[in-house]
């Protein structure tokens, strides 16, 4: 979720210093395109871009079209088609064989439930919420409402739908999303008018690292970098300091029974076992396991994880092949890592791959970088919801 704040921190800038501003939205992709649905871009009126829509491709034409949308304070739908191969007619080069729709629309820093509104009310709690972009494609010159609704897990909502025929039939559909874990694309037909994205939005990783030697220090850099909030644990008052990780959001000095207590877990957390000290270790391992969590790594070699394990089990401990299965040791892919930097940059990478439930093989060996050929067979199987007029 860096690039939403990274987004919110920018507008709040532009609006000290009077600038107008607009949102480039990529709502829909047909084919292969750079960035998928959800990515975004803030744009200043003095030509300043914080995010990003493509690859570099898009970002000079939708910034003349935003200059317009600011002008004239309306919303615009903008459709990139580079199915022929032909991207010189389109005088960007895009190069992605596919059809990229991108919503662009003003920013009134004081409309309440702007889209500004909705980013701050994710970013200020670790909660997953969906998020609903209206917008017309079979009209674009009909009123395109743009990014309007939020909805939390308590069914809260926020913002407000521009029709009040759609709403019961696009709830459902949201709290599917928000149950499934997966954005959709849905046309609603009330007379033919609406299509929408319901975007499933999900906390930043919060990377737990037990261990504040120097090693922690790169992996601490690069989590930082990919927006993820770090919280350091140590026993050792004179090694986790903030002088020495300066980009770690919370510095806890903790003996192993003490550590836990001061944290928030969530499906969302993600844990790094390297304190070097092996009865430290072994300790956090013995309360983490029956968590079941999503990712805990275990560094060193395979002998001293097995050795833990074996310890845990001769204290009366039943460790499952369901706790096992979230502990990763020795942990990393294997890219050859000799030092803290490419260490660090193996366990960040199998951290990524599996959040997002991937198995890290190179991508050369596929035939689809994003699944989309299955996102579009889940829509279809998704049939659109028809509303009568009256």
């Amino acid at each position: 979720m860096k690039e939403l704040q990274d987004i919110v921190t920018a507008f709040d800038k532009a609006t000290q210093q009077g600038k107008q501003t607009a949102l480039a939205t990529v709502v829909h992709v047909e084919g292969s395109s750079y960035r998928r649905a959800g990515a975004r871009m803030l744009i200043t009126e003095d030509g300043e871009l914080t995010g990003a829509i493509s690859g570099g491709c898009l970002e000079g034409d939708a910034l003349r079209k935003a200059r317009l949308v600011m002008t004239h304070q309306k919303s615009m739908l903008v459709t990139y088609d580079t199915t022929d191969d032909d991207d010189a007619k389109f005088g960007v080069g895009l190069g992605c064989n596919g059809i990229i729709n991108i919503l662009i629309e003003p920013l009134f820093a004081d409309k309440q439930n702007n889209p500004i509104d909705l980013f701050k009310l994710f970013l200020s709690k670790r909660q997953s919420v969906v998020l609903i972009t209206l917008f017309s494609m079979n009209n674009k010159q009909d009123i395109q409402p743009g990014t309007c609704v939020l909805l939390t897990p308590d069914e809260q909502l926020h913002g407000s739908f521009p029709d009040e025929d759609i709403i019961e039939a696009l709830m459902d559909d949201a709290r599917d999303v928000l149950k499934n874990g997966n954005s959709v694309t849905k046309t609603y037909l009330y007379g033919d008018r609406f299509t929408c994205f319901i975007e499933l939005l999900q906390p930043t990783v919060s990377l737990v690292m037990f261990g504040a030697g120097n090693d922690a220090i790169p992996m601490v850099e690069m989590a930082d970098v990919l927006g993820w909030h770090v919280t350091l644990i140590d026993g050792r008052a004179n090694y986790a300091v903030a002088a020495r990780f300066p980009k770690a959001k919370k510095i806890i000095i903790a003996k192993p029974e003490q550590a836990l207590a001061q944290l928030v877990i969530d499906d969302r957390t993600i844990f790094v076992l390297m304190t070097h000290n092996y009865n430290y270790d072994m300790a956090m391992l013995k309360q983490l396991l029956p968590m079941q969590l999503t990712y805990v790594a275990c560094l060193g070699p395979k002998k001293r994880l097995d050795r833990m394990l074996d310890e845990l089990r001769e204290e009366g401990m039943n460790i499952t092949d369901e706790q096992l299965a979230s502990i990763y040791g020795p942990a990393g892919l294997d890219i050859g890592a000799e030092n803290s930097d490419e260490i660090a940059l193996s366990i960040i990478a199998e951290m990524q791959a599996v959040l997002k439930k991937r198995d890290g093989s190179s991508l050369r060996e596929r035939k689809f970088i994003h699944n989309r050929k299955m996102d579009e067979i889940i829509q279809q199987e998704r049939p659109a919801v028809i509303i009568k007029s009256c």
